[in-house]
């Protein structure tokens, strides 16, 4: 079953989060000195003292989050849990392949994964970003940062965005079915789907962000087949500029006013469990709900490794080297062999 004998090198590429409490404003000032997030005339000279003042201030605002959480995101574990599931699915497919996690803004870094990368003496690599839409923001930053780093002669192919992929769009649609199944009546609970948000501004200046999230809500409500209401709203502003609405703290004082008593949030830009989705949606927003007056309150799981989204990630690498996985049996059954 062998498709080559090249030893591939797969990169995954997240954001990260602070392994503890003490981490978190360094996260911080990492993320705020990035010149694809904050960018502005004279940056190079007032990015730092700015990246400072901002991670100083929020990282006592979101402390609590992290605490919540048991003190540090688990970003990290999950993510090199999708790597070595990511591994032996593409050695299950005949493929020699290593598979190696970048961090952006905290631990293991790109250069770290570099230096990985080398000492595994691989072939060619191809490059997965682990964001499902493109932004100048996640993608974007995480892919500069790789052109800065390495330096070796080797081919590279990148994973474009996935969020039209059939096999990462079942594995969010199984994810959503099995949260809806927790609700006496399935059909009764709003569907609010829940994106990181980004500055307006970005937007403005043609990041296609806001509408694959858009595409992938209608995706995913056409292949579900729910009847259940649904909306899309946003959350994690940072700051006091613009960023992408209605909040998720608007949506759920709308649905309280429009007295619907049962929510299932579908975290709808993220890959992985993390500060995002159990603090902010799982504990803030569910003690909020309840504030509110919803009665039921549910969140789907995150994917992190699940065999289809597995199974997602591995057509995509393949893909990038131009090897079908699927041949004649198709996306549906490389799922069903995930399994």
């Amino acid at each position: 079953m062998a498709y080559t004998t090249r030893r591939i090198g797969v990169v995954l590429f997240q954001l990260g989060g602070p392994d503890s409490l003490e981490a978190i404003e360094p996260f911080l000032f990492n993320l705020f000195c990035d010149p694809d997030i904050i960018d502005f005339p004279f940056a190079r000279i007032g990015r730092k003292p700015l990246a400072r003042l901002i991670s100083s201030t929020r990282a006592r605002k979101v402390q609590h989050h992290y605490a919540t959480i048991g003190g540090g995101s688990p970003i990290r574990r999950f993510t090199e849990q999708q790597a070595r599931a990511l591994q032996r699915k593409l050695a299950q497919c005949g493929l020699e392949a290593r598979c190696f996690v970048a961090m952006r803004y905290w631990h293991p870094f790109t250069a770290q994964a570099i230096e990985q990368l080398r000492a595994a003496q691989c072939d060619e690599v191809v490059l997965l970003p682990l964001y499902p839409h493109y932004s100048s923001t996640t993608t974007g930053s995480s892919l500069n940062e790789w052109r800065r780093q390495f330096r070796e002669a080797l081919p590279v192919h990148c994973v474009e965005p996935f969020y039209r992929h059939d096999l990462y769009l079942q594995a969010l649609a199984e994810n959503i079915d099995e949260a809806l199944a927790r609700f006496a009546d399935p059909e009764r609970p709003e569907i609010v789907f829940s994106a990181h948000s980004v500055p307006v501004t970005v937007v403005q200046k043609g990041d296609p962000y806001q509408r694959q999230i858009e595409e992938t809500v209608d995706l995913l409500m056409q292949r579900g087949g729910w009847s259940n209401h649904q909306r899309l709203c946003y959350q994690s502003k940072v700051g006091a500029s613009k960023w992408l609405q209605p909040s998720l703290h608007a949506a759920l004082r709308e649905l309280a006013m429009e007295k619907d008593s049962e929510v299932c949030v579908v975290p709808i830009s993220f890959v992985s469990d993390h500060v995002e989705t159990l603090a902010e949606i799982d504990h803030e927003a569910r003690a909020e709900a309840a504030k509110l007056g919803i009665r039921r309150f549910e969140m789907m799981s995150g994917l992190n490794d699940s065999p289809t989204f597995i199974a997602a990630l591995a057509d995509l690498v393949a893909g990038a080297i131009g090897i079908d996985l699927g041949g004649e049996r198709g996306p549906e059954a490389l799922a069903a062999a995930a399994r």
